[in-house]
């Protein structure tokens, strides 16, 4: 197998980019070797020279654009110290995200899953990236708290995850329904965030409480 050259590695990089832009501004029923190629710059055969598909263009463009920006969002994530500053800067993403196309674009990926084989499990891997990060963060701000031994952070970061994603695409049609679902994720992290604050004594309670109810 040759090495990969520095003009390949642009090329392919070109594609990737293109692909993603032609998801966002044209809809999956409109992405094509000729569209994507079109706004990538290059001959629309290279898209099946270094993919041999469009369809394996579209997963690795969805892994690409995934791993950018859970990057770029990985120092932010690190710093994150309680739930109630998780659920504000998942907020803070969520509009960043819309901004700049994003939201629509996993939208068209999530459409297209069901008719192009590769982006269901590409698309879902995309997500994997953005719930291990967040399982990291619950797993480090619930350390210590009366929540810690009864939540799963791994299910719980899922079902945050999950929250953002139906959030996402909800706002296309209501707005304000999702501002208001916003509002009250942002709500629950504040409850969290008072319970964190309560004394040992308080504390303990809670924890016998939240102990009796898993027996039920």
């Amino acid at each position: 197998m040759r090495p990969e050259t520095a003009k390949s590695r642009e090329t392919k990089a070109k594609l990737l980019e293109g692909a993603l832009r032609t998801l966002t501004e044209q809809g999956i029923a409109k992405t094509s070797a000729r569209t994507v190629a079109a706004a990538a710059g290059v001959n629309q055969a290279l898209v099946f020279y270094h993919f041999g598909s469009v369809d394996e263009l579209l997963a690795a463009a969805c892994r690409y654009g995934a791993e950018k920006a859970v990057a770029a969002y990985r120092p932010r994530l690190a710093a994150v110290s309680s739930l109630s500053e998780l659920l504000s800067l998942g907020r803070e993403i969520h509009e960043r995200e819309r901004a700049g196309g994003h939201v629509s674009l996993l939208g068209q990926l999530l459409a297209g899953a069901p008719t192009h084989a590769a982006l269901g499990p590409a698309t879902a891997a995309g997500l994997d990236l953005w719930i291990a990060e967040i399982e990291k963060v619950l797993r480090r701000v619930l350390e210590g708290t009366p929540f810690a031994e009864f939540a799963d952070p791994a299910g719980l970061a899922r079902a945050v995850s999950a929250s953002f994603v139906g959030i996402e695409l909800y706002e296309q049609v209501d707005v304000a329904g999702a501002g208001a679902a916003l509002d009250a994720l942002e709500q629950l992290g504040a409850l969290v965030a008072a319970l964190e604050e309560l004394g040992p004594v308080a504390q303990r309670a809670v924890r016998h409480h939240l102990r009796r109810a898993g027996r039920r």
